[in-house]
């Protein structure tokens, strides 16, 4: 490990004191749970009563768990005293996370970056291949016109619409026709025959 840099004088200061904290809770529990158990022996017969002396040594021990439950809260401040201490003041662990966070931040960039790249060529790749099928198929109608893909195929949908709506009409049409052209040839015919009939009779 590196050699330890040296500390402010404040930092220094509190350093110390969490120190001297750390040191006074724990004797605090430890001396205060060694009068517990000394409370719990049973004693010879003094001039004060069982019930005396019962009642004060229940008392005391309710004084000595207090005094112990108080040194844990003391000791869990302190805890939180020091991550306090580091989060503020461990500039190299802060700049290290940062460095790391970073790190993998910029992985993770560069992944995204080459299956972005990969689906672009792939999309580029058909788009190609696409475009060759429909320039070399049947309804590239605009051989002088250089029209999108998506274009094109827009207006090939229209005009096969269209075109499709054209021919309905026209069969309708020659449908339609079709009885009247006959009806005009069979007049056609008889009004020859009779003219033909007319020109033979003396």
């Amino acid at each position: 490990m590196a050699t330890q840099r040296a500390l402010p004088q404040s930092k220094e200061s509190l350093l110390q004191n969490y120190n001297k904290r750390l040191k006074d809770d724990i004797r605090s529990i430890l001396d205060n749970f060694t009068e517990i158990i000394k409370t719990a022996k049973i004693e010879d017969e003094t001039q004060v009563s069982r019930a005396t002396q019962a009642e004060q040594d229940h008392y005391e021990m309710h004084v000595r768990a207090a005094n112990i439950v108080r040194a844990g809260e003391s000791l869990m401040k302190l805890v939180s005293d020091l991550k306090q201490f580091l989060i503020l003041n461990d500039f190299p662990s802060v700049n290290d996370a940062i460095s790391l966070q970073n790190q993998q931040l910029r992985s993770l960039q560069e992944e995204c970056d080459k299956k972005l790249t990969s689906l672009r060529d792939e999309i580029a790749i058909d788009l190609y291949e696409l475009e060759e099928e429909y320039y070399s198929s049947s309804y590239n109608q605009w051989d002088s016109v250089d029209l999108p893909l998506c274009e094109a195929y827009r207006r090939r949908d229209s005009w096969a619409s269209v075109g499709s709506s054209r021919s309905s009409s026209q069969g309708e049409q020659e449908e339609t026709e079709g009885p009247l052209q006959q009806d005009v040839n069979s007049q056609h015919h008889l009004n020859g025959h009779a003219g033909a009939a007319s020109i033979e009779k003396p």
